[in-house]
């Protein structure tokens, strides 16, 4: 497996004060795939909550606002956990933390006012979402350890970025109910597996440093293990839509994302690392997908 880093410290982002770089680094600002994944569970909550219009757009671009800064929060609670872990890793000794660019106690303080800035969007939700979001700190809080003591840290990575797709769903509908733990379900399952692809690149560097994950212990069977989790994501999304009482064109619809996620069962090569992330980053368009459909359900 060919060895590659995660730090580009290149485009717009180097163009930016030099003592700002290694905090961009760090919220991984230079990579927004991260934000999209985190935010697009969001937007299904929301548009499928059926809220009025004026506030489906107030939400979306709160939730925009937060999944910029909450993923920041968890890249940086994530790298403080994993610094002596990532030095040993080719993808990841370039980080921040891990190569000395910053202190822990720097980032600490950067983690502050993320927290502080997330804060205050949560503020401007719903009581139910309000206690969504408070609650969804201890998944920030303990997604790093799950490498640790588990194989299924991608199960974790799966209740902590599929989150928003409960709070957005709350923050709109106001209320936790069936088509809720459908929606969620259906996000912890497409997270499961997108992450178990993005494991792949350190498949190698994991076995020899210790760290678990789906990728190593699913190995060539890793393709079998996707069908299932995509299979589910998309049977629970059809789920969530019947309860919520979408209209009929939601399920056809919901071919385009069906094809997408099986597009990348058939492609993914477990040992081409830089095929890895391009499947991974394909997710966007697949969350944008399972968007529209919902958006054409409601049409």
């Amino acid at each position: 497996m060919q060895a590659h880093t995660d730090i580009a410290a290149t485009g717009w982002v180097a163009r930016l004060p030099r003592p700002w770089l290694p905090y961009l680094l760090l919220a991984r600002v230079d990579r927004p795939i991260g934000v999209w994944l985190l935010f697009l569970p969001g937007l299904w909550g929301i548009l499928l909550s059926g809220t009025p219009l004026l506030q489906e757009v107030r939400l979306i671009v709160l939730f925009a606002i937060g999944a910029l800064v909450m993923r920041a929060a968890g890249c940086v609670v994530n790298d403080l956990w994993d610094r002596d872990i990532d030095r040993m890793v080719a993808r990841t000794a370039a980080r921040p933390l891990a190569s000395g660019a910053l202190r822990p106690g720097q980032a600490l303080v950067f983690l502050a006012v993320l927290l502080l800035a997330g804060l205050a969007i949560l503020l401007q939700l719903n009581a139910p979402a309000r206690l969504l979001g408070v609650a969804s700190l201890v998944l920030v809080g303990l997604y790093p350890l799950a490498k640790r003591v588990t194989w299924w840290p991608q199960l974790m990575m799966g209740f902590t970025f599929g989150f928003g797709a409960p709070l957005g769903y709350a923050a709109g509908a106001g209320r936790l109910d069936a088509t809720w733990a459908a929606l969620y379900g259906a996000a912890i399952l497409w997270d499961l597996g997108f992450d178990t692809i993005y494991a792949h690149q350190d498949r190698e560097d994991d076995a020899l440093v210790g760290v678990r994950s789906t990728a190593r212990l699913f190995g060539q069977r890793t393709p079998l293990f996707l069908a299932a989790c995509y299979g589910g994501a998309v049977l629970l999304l059809a789920l969530a839509g019947w309860l919520a009482g979408i209209g009929g064109w939601f399920y056809p619809a919901l071919v385009l994302p069906a094809v997408l996620l099986a597009r990348q069962v058939v492609a993914l090569d477990i040992d081409d690392p830089a095929l890895c992330l391009r499947l991974f980053k394909a997710n966007r368009e697949v969350g944008l997908a399972v968007a529209a459909a919902i958006l054409l359900g409601w049409a």
